[in-house]
C-alpha cells in the first residue's frame, strides 16, 4: 500500500511503502547515550533485515551528534564517565521503505522496480508524515543507493 508519493530533488518519484517510528533510545535499560552506543545503533540500523526471500539495501542518513556537557568532550572531565562523554542523537528514529521505477535502463520497466530502505533521525514529529519524510530523503542519490529487483 502506498503511504505517500515523494519526488526527490533528482526528479525521481518514489513511493513510501512502509514507515517505522520509535524513540531513538527506547528500550535502553542501562548505561547512557555515548559514542560506542550510538556507533552500534547506527551499524545495526545499516544492516539489511533478515528475510527468507530478499530485503532491500539500507542507507543511513548520518545524524547530528550533540554533547550536552561540552567540558567533557574537550577532555577536561572525560574520565568521569566509563564510556566517554554523553553523546545524544536526535530523539526520533525513523526507518522507511521506498519503491521506485527501475534504475537500469536495460531492464524491462514493467517487470522491475528499484527498492531502498532509509534510516534517519529527527528531533520531533511536529510536521505531517509526507513533509518530514520528504525533508529526510529528498537529496538521496537514488540511482546509486537503490537496487533493482524483479517483481
Amino acid at each position: 500500500m502506498t503511504i505517500a508519493w515523494i519526488t526527490l530533488a533528482s526528479g525521481h518519484d518514489v513511493e513510501l511503502t512502509g514507515l517505522e517510528i520509535s524513540a531513538t533510545y527506547g528500550g535502553m535499560l542501562e548505561g547512557y547515550p555515548c559514542a560506542p552506543v550510538n556507533d552500534r545503533l547506527l551499524a545495526s540500523s545499516a544492516k539489511r533485515r533478515e528475510s527468507a526471500y530478499w530485503s532491500p539495501p539500507v542507507h543511513v542518513v548520518e545524524p547530528p551528534r550533540r554533547y550536552p556537557e561540552p567540558e567533557s568532550r574537550a577532555g577536561s572531565g572525560s574520565g568521569r564517565l566509563a564510556f566517554g562523554p554523553v553523546e545524544i542523537l536526535p530523539a526520533v528514529y525513523c526507518r522507511a521503505d521506498f519503491c521506485g521505477s527501475r534504475i537500469d535502463e536495460e531492464l524491462d520497466d514493467v517487470l522491475f522496480r528499484s527498492y531502498l530502505t532509509v534510516v534517519w533521525f529527527q528531533e520531533d514529529l511536529a510536521s505531517p508524515i509526507a513533509e518530514f519524510v520528504t525533508a529526510a530523503v529528498s537529496d538521496l542519490a537514488w540511482d546509486r543507493l537503490a537496487e533493482d529487483r524483479e517483481l
